[in-house]
């Protein structure tokens, strides 16, 4: 497993759709692996495949709260078949937009059907922060992030700080 650099705001690549995974390979599951490898490492909750500059549709997600008891998710093809009328508000961070987080209102369940590393397609029922970090993965594949849930304004602002923040270290 490797760890691999993410791509951080404002890098074009984020805004890129996904493709679709298509067969699951060895590459896919050097990929899902080298993802988790860097999700741990940085540390994060989720991870998009594009968010390492690789296209396809492949998300990794962990929630849990403690580093002995890993409960790794990989979600190929993942995508929303239902989620609820209620909605819950989440303090949102993201790994491509370091320190950086506002508050995003999103479906408090939802069920989402992907395939996993077998290839077998799955669904299962998510609440609370597993709900809230697939619909934020999810949009990663769609070229979308969070930030452009907040308003124009706040957006705006933090678009520009790390557009800036680029051209210094550049």
């Amino acid at each position: 497993m490797t760890i691999r650099p993410l791509v951080i705001l404002p890098d074009a690549r984020l805004r890129l759709a996904s493709e679709p995974v298509g067969p699951v390979t060895d590459e896919i599951r050097t990929l899902a692996a080298d993802m988790l490898e860097t999700m741990y490492d940085a540390p994060g909750v989720g991870l998009a495949a594009i968010q390492i500059g690789v296209p396809k549709r492949v998300v990794t997600i962990d929630t849990s709260k403690d580093d002995n008891d890993r409960q790794p998710q990989i979600f190929l093809d993942p995508e929303i078949v239902w989620a609820s009328e209620e909605k819950r508000v989440y303090d949102e961070g993201c790994l491509s937009i370091p320190e950086f987080y506002g508050e995003v209102e999103r479906p408090d369940r939802v069920r989402v059907r992907f395939r996993g590393l077998d290839g077998e397609v799955r669904e299962i029922d998510a609440d609370g922060l597993l709900a809230t970090c697939i619909q934020h993965e999810i949009d990663h594949l769609d070229g979308v992030l969070f930030i452009d849930h907040l308003s124009k304004l706040k957006r705006d602002r933090v678009v520009k700080k790390f557009a800036k923040a680029a051209k210094r270290d550049a």
